[in-house]
C-alpha cells in the first residue's frame, strides 16, 4: 500500500494530510474523554486547528528551528498536537518514557538542552516541577491536565494546555504566514527527533533521526505492510518508543487509517471489543501472556475439551498454511467451537497484529495464526529508524523477522574475522540466499545521524564504510532474517562454550508457569535461572492442592511448588544441549519491573543490574558445583 498523499519530512506529511482531508469529516483520533464514558473521535479539521494554535504559541515562546521540546507523557491526543505544531515551527521532538523517575527526566532535559517540557497528568507535573531549577535552558512547563494539587500551579513557570492554546489562538492570525515559511524550511535531513535509547548499561543516548530517516521507513513500511484507509488501530506502546512512532503513528496516518488511544497499557483489555481494530502494534509479551491464559484454560479442561482444543489448532495451522475443501468447513466449526471468544476479545476486526521490539517465540505465533489472528513480525532498532525487516504478509516463516525492508542493506558479519559473509538489499527479493552465523549490520536511508553529543559512542556503532552494527547475532535462512539474540547478552561457560540465552528464555516463557525468566551462567560449569513464576497460576494450583501459604516468598519456597518447577525446567531442558541445559533455578518472590531498574522501559531486561540484585541467590546455586 502507498501512502495517501506525498512527503519527504514529517510537516509535508501532515500539511498533505490535512489538506486531502479538509471538510470531508475523516475521523483521524480516538480516545475517551474520561474512564466512564464511550471513545470520541476527532476529525482532521479539528487536528489542523489545535496544531495551528499551539504551533503560533510557540512561535510566539520564540522556539527557533532546530530547538528542543519536550514530552513526558502517555499516548493521548494532546501528544501528537505537540509533536506536529513542533515539526510545524521546525523543532526537535524529546520524547520521555512516562515511566521514567525525576533524576532521569532531568537528565535527557539537560543533555537535550530542551527549552519546553510538556507534561500529562499530575504525577508527571511532579517530576517536572522537582528537576526545573536544575534545567536551566527550560521555559515553562505545560500541563495537559489541570493538577488536583493546585499549589502546583502557583509556579509562575507552569502553564496549562488549554491556556497556551488560546494563546496561540489569538496569534494565530499573525502567525500564519510565518508558519507557512517554517514548514517550507524544514529540510530532509534536518534533525526530527532525539530518541534517548532506555539501554541496559550506562547512562541513555540520544538517538538523532532526521526527517528523510524516519520518512523513508513509513514509505517502506507501507510498501510492506498492507494498512488500509480503513483500518483502526488501538495505540497503547508507548510513543516515546521508534518503533510505535514510525508504525503505529505516522504509517498509519500517512496510510490513512485512523487512530485509537487506549486509556492506558493496564486497560487494553477492556478497550479492544470497544474499539473493534483491525490493527493492533504490540510487544511480544502481550502475546505470550494471551497465549498462556488460553493454554492454561484448555489444559485444565475435561479430556474432551482438551481434544477439541487440539484439533482446532491442527486444523487452524492447514487453513493458515493454505489447505482448503473440506478444510474449511473444519474452519468454520473450529472458530465457533474454539476461537470465537478469542477473536470477540479483541474486538472481533483484527486483520493482523504488528509485533517487533523483541524476539516473538515461534510456537506463540503459531497459535495466533492458527486462531485466524495473523501477527506480521519485523525487526528493527531506535537507530534504524526503526525498522529494517519485516515478514511479508501472505509469507511469513514463523521464528524469522522476515524480508529485508526496500532501500535496506543487511548484512551478516563473522564475528571471527569481520569478514561480511552475506550481504541482502530489499530489492533483491525474491532471493534464496542462506548464511552463517554473525553480527546483522545495517545501511540505508534510515540510519540515525548518530548519537547526541557523543561523537565516539557513534564511531562505535557506525564504521568507516557506513554500516551501521545492531549488537544482534543472527542469519539468513532462505532469504529471511533469523536473529539469535544480542552479542552482549552471550554467555560464554567455563568451557568456552557459547550459549545464547535468549531463544532458551522465550521457550520458557511459553510454559503457563513462567512470567519472567534470566539465564544465568558466564565463566561457570552450568546453567542456573531465575524464575519469576506466574502467579495467578501459583495461586490457583495451591486452592486447588491445599497449599497454605502466607506470602508470595513462602509459597514459592515449597516443596509442592519446587517439584512443579522441577518437572516443568527438566522438560523444557530436554531439547537442549547438554551445555544449554538449566541445572539449578531460584523462583523470586517479585517480578522485575521498570520501577525496580531491573527491565527499560521498553520491557528489556538488564542483566546486570538483575544479576547485582540477586548476587547473594546466584551464589548459592554455584556454591555446589556439582550442577
Amino acid at each position: 500500500m502507498a501512502s495517501k498523499v506525498p512527503f519527504s519530512t514529517i510537516p509535508q506529511l501532515f500539511t498533505n494530510l490535512f489538506a486531502h482531508y479538509k471538510g470531508k469529516n475523516k475521523s483521524v483520533f480516538g480516545f475517551k474523554p474520561s474512564p466512564n464514558v464511550p471513545f470520541t473521535s476527532l476529525v482532521y479539521d479539528h487536528f489542523i486547528e489545535d496544531v495551528n494554535e499551539l504551533a503560533s504559541f510557540m512561535i510566539e515562546t520564540g522556539i527557533e528551528k532546530g530547538d528542543r521540546v519536550a514530552i513526558l507523557s502517555e499516548n493521548r491526543y494532546e501528544w501528537a498536537v505537540v509533536d506536529v505544531a513542533l515539526h510545524f515551527v521546525g523543532g526537535v521532538n524529546v520524547a520521555l518514557y512516562s515511566t521514567l523517575p525525576a533524576d532521569q527526566c532531568e537528565y535527557i532535559l539537560q543533555d537535550s538542552t530542551a527549552k519546553l517540557f510538556f507534561v500529562s497528568t499530575g504525577i508527571q507535573l511532579k517530576k517536572a516541577i522537582d528537576v526545573f531549577e536544575n534545567c536551566p535552558e527550560l521555559k515553562a512547563v505545560i500541563a495537559f491536565e489541570a493538577p488536583k494539587n493546585k499549589s502546583y500551579l502557583e509556579k509562575d513557570f507552569i502553564r496549562l494546555f488549554d491556556d497556551v492554546k488560546e494563546e496561540g489562538k489569538a496569534a494565530y492570525t499573525k502567525k500564519f504566514s510565518e508558519i507557512e515559511s517554517r514548514i517550507s524550511a524544514v529540510k530532509e535531513d534536518d534533525l526530527a527527533t532525539l530518541i534517548y535509547t532506555s539501554g541496559t548499561t550506562g547512562k541513555p543516548k540520544g538517538a538523532m533521526l532526521t526527517h528523510s530517516n524516519i520518512c523513508t521507513n513509513v514509505h517502506s513500511s507501507l510498501e510492506r505492510i498492507p494498512v488500509q484507509e480503513t483500518d483502526r488501530l488501538l495505540s497503547f506502546l508507548p510513543l516515546c518508543h521508534a518503533f510505535e512512532r514510525t508504525g503505529g503513528y505516522y504509517a498509519v496516518l500517512a496510510a490513512g487509517a485512523e487512530i485509537y488511544y487506549a486509556e492506558s497499557v493496564d486497560t487494553v483489555a477492556k478497550n479492544l471489543p470497544e474499539v473493534n481494530p483491525t490493527i493492533v502494534v504490540s510487544v511480544p509479551r502481550l502475546f505470550e501472556k494471551v497465549y498462556n491464559t488460553v493454554m492454561k484454560s484448555a489444559m485444565e479442561g475435561s479430556n474432551v475439551k482438551k481434544a477439541i482444543f487440539n484439533w482446532a489448532l491442527d486444523v487452524g495451522e492447514k487453513y493458515w498454511q493454505g489447505k482448503r475443501g473440506i478444510v474449511s468447513m473444519q474452519k468454520n466449526l473450529a472458530d465457533k467451537l474454539v476461537f470465537q471468544k478469542l477473536k470477540d476479545r479483541t474486538g472481533g476486526k483484527i486483520r493482523f497484529f504488528i509485533s517487533g521490539g523483541a524476539a516473538l517465540n515461534a510456537d506463540v505465533a503459531k497459535f495466533f495464526f492458527s486462531a485466524g489472528l495473523p501477527i506480521a513480525e519485523g525487526y528493527g532498532l531506535t537507530e534504524t529508524s526503526p525498522v529494517v525487516s519485516a515478514n511479508p504478509v501472505g509469507a511469513e516463516r514463523l521464528g524469522t523477522v522476515g524480508h529485508v525492508f526496500p532501500h535496506v542493506t543487511i548484512g551478516i558479519q563473522r564475528l571471527s574475522d569481520s569478514k561480511i559473509i552475506a550481504a541482502v538489499k530489499g530489492e533483491d527479493y525474491p532471493t534464496s540466499i542462506s548464511s552463517e552465523e554473525g553480527e546483522i549490520i545495517c545501511k540505508g536511508p534510515n540510519i540515525m545521524k548518530g548519537y547526541w553529543g557523543q561523537p565516539e559512542a557513534t564511531a562505535e556503532v557506525i564504521d568507516k564504510d557506513g554500516w551501521f552494527h545492531t549488537g544482534d547475532v543472527g542469519r539468513f535462512d532462505d532469504g529471511y532474517l533469523r536473529i539469535t539474540d544480542r552479542i552482549k547478552h552471550m554467555i560464554v561457560n567455563a568451557g568456552g562454550k557459547n550459549i545464547y540465552p535468549g531463544p532458551i528464555e522465550d521457550s520458557l516463557k511459553t510454559s503457563t508457569w513462567v512470567d519472567q525468566v534470566v539465564l544465568l551462567g558466564e565463566k561457570k560449569n552450568f546453567i542456573t535461572a531465575l524464575i519469576v513464576p506466574d502467579f495467578e497460576q501459583l495461586k490457583t494450583y495451591a486452592s486447588q492442592q491445599g497449599i497454605s501459604y502466607t506470602d508470595y516468598s513462602d509459597l514459592i519456597n515449597k516443596p509442592e511448588i519446587l517439584a512443579v518447577f522441577d518437572k516443568e525446567v527438566k522438560n523444557f531442558s530436554k531439547s537442549m544441549a547438554s551445555h544449554e541445559k538449566i541445572r539449578k533455578f531460584k523462583l523470586l518472590a517479585s517480578e522485575f519491573t521498570v520501577d525496580s531498574g531491573e527491565l527499560t522501559p521498553t520491557m528489556k531486561v538488564k542483566r546486570k543490574i538483575i544479576e547485582k540484585n540477586y548476587e547473594t541467590i546466584i551464589n548459592d546455586m554455584y556454591n555446589d558445583d556439582n550442577g
